[in-house]
């Protein structure tokens, strides 16, 4: 695989804005009030903007109370009620939790959904969207081994096997037509998240040459500063929570352990990488809970951002 995006100009326009947002610390209190009020971090999107969100929503059936889907559930629901995402990028769900989260975004969001072992087993990386705002042009999803249209394929040393899913969309609004992909990568092999890193630069770069915007999101489980972070931004990705204009929101770490008090010290693992053309308006990661309870042990990742 080979890495054929530009590693140069705008990159290097993409990164110092990070650089400059995070020297500046510009992000504003303003989210946590919000927060606790009970109003949106980011929230409906206005004229032509549009709202991403990424989230590891945590696999039904494999924890305890307080911590099962049935208890989080409702507070899933609250965020992105709050939020009301143009796209919502999810890890984990298995599909009967990723009906539960279709029925409670409301009638007037649909889903491409592909269980990672083929049809509706095991967890997939479900996209959601708002069908007001956006269609679907194509789609199609891809493995992250060698053989990345074979369902339930895996290697690289990885133990479990792991998946993209990239979608087309049009923008019903402004008529601009752009890409995302949505990504999980492996929790155990250093190898595979990084040829699953070059693996998301050779999708894309039939797209970014066309002149198509990208957005790649996900849980990517490994932090920036690491060699599959470099992949991806020494490819022409930037990473939208340093880019933005605005960091609604501290850094903080997305994975929280069920911890409900929000770190810049932990792990922020969940991002949303964009080709340098899309303006990034406005990120948070967002650390709603209830009761100390968490909606997932991830907290998600947001982004508001404009077309080119």
């Amino acid at each position: 695989m080979t890495n054929v995006l530009s590693r140069r100009g705008v990159l290097g326009a993409g990164l110092a804005l990070g650089a400059t947002a995070v020297a500046t610390g510009a992000f504003s209190s303003s989210a946590q009030a919000e927060e606790a009020s009970g109003g949106p971090v980011i929230g409906e999107p206005r004229r032509d903007q549009l709202h991403l969100l990424t989230f590891n929503l945590r696999y039904e059936g494999g924890d305890a109370s307080p911590h099962t889907w049935d208890e989080r559930r409702p507070l899933v629901k609250t965020v992105l009620k709050r939020e009301q995402p143009s796209v919502l990028f999810t890890q984990e769900g298995i599909y009967p939790q990723l009906q539960d989260v279709r029925e409670d975004l409301g009638g007037h969001y649909d889903w491409i959904h592909l269980g990672r072992l083929g049809g509706s087993r095991s967890e997939a990386t479900a996209v959601y969207w708002n069908t007001k705002r956006l269609k679907v042009v194509e789609y199609d999803h891809q493995w992250l081994s060698d053989t990345p249209l074979l369902i339930g394929s895996k290697g690289w040393g990885n133990n479990v096997v792991r998946m993209l899913t990239w979608v087309r969309f049009l923008d019903l609004r402004t008529g601009k037509e752009f890409y995302v992909v949505n990504n999980h990568f492996d929790h155990q092999s250093e190898d595979a998240r990084q040829k699953g890193a070059q693996m998301n630069l050779d999708v894309i770069a039939p797209w970014v040459e066309q002149g198509f915007p990208v957005v790649a999101a996900g849980d990517f489980n490994q932090v920036p500063d690491t060699p599959t972070y470099t992949i991806l931004t020494d490819g022409g990705l930037v990473d939208t929570m340093l880019a933005a204009e605005e960091q609604v929101t501290p850094v903080w770490g997305t994975w929280n352990g069920w911890n409900p008090v929000p770190s810049e010290t932990e792990r922020r693992i969940d991002w949303i990488l964009a080709t340098p053309g899309v303006r990034i308006l406005k990120a948070a990661v967002n650390t709603y809970a209830k009761d100390g309870l968490t909606p997932s042990d991830h907290w998600p990742a947001q982004a508001l951002v404009e077309l080119p």
